[in-house]
């Protein structure tokens, strides 16, 4: 998936510069290396302070949190995510809309009452009554002109 991901980012971004992987070091840094070992068991490298059993240790989430709903947050399974290409929520008052590519890298947007029902996974999607959105890393934009913010989220695990 990881591969499927940085392919996707370069198609988008094709003037992103890239870090080495000769750093000088004798460590192996090829796609999913680094931390082989460490996923291959339900051991943690650092205590937490509350454990959730919802989801196995170590499951891949997209983390959301608003300042429209402090002291909220929310985590929602990339693996749920990646078969539903929208999905549509909220954090407190604030609606969203979560939008994952075919790399399954995800983007999240306001939601303001906008029901949206697919999107080609790549920068056209459509809302519920059929109008057409563009979207780009910023925004998704009506063909009427109406704007709707990206808002900050986060992979974690």
């Amino acid at each position: 998936m990881a591969f499927r991901r940085s392919r996707e980012w370069r198609q988008r971004h094709p003037a992103t510069q890239v870090l080495s992987l000769e750093t000088g070091h004798r460590r192996h840094y090829s796609e999913g290396a680094a931390y082989r070992d460490y996923f291959a068991t339900d051991r943690l490298m650092c205590n937490v302070p509350t454990r959730d059993d919802r989801l196995p240790t170590k499951a891949e989430v997209l983390a959301l949190r608003s300042a429209g709903a402090p002291g909220e947050a929310l985590a929602v399974a990339a693996d749920f995510l990646a078969s539903r290409p929208v999905y549509q929520g909220r954090i407190g008052a604030v609606e969203f809309v979560v939008l994952t590519d075919a790399s399954g890298a995800n983007r999240v947007y306001e939601g303001q009452g906008v029901r949206f029902a697919e999107w080609d996974r790549q920068a056209s999607v459509l809302d519920s009554a059929g109008g057409t959105w563009q979207m780009d890393e910023a925004s998704l934009t009506s063909a009427a002109g109406r704007v709707l913010k990206r808002l900050p989220a986060h992979r974690a695990f």
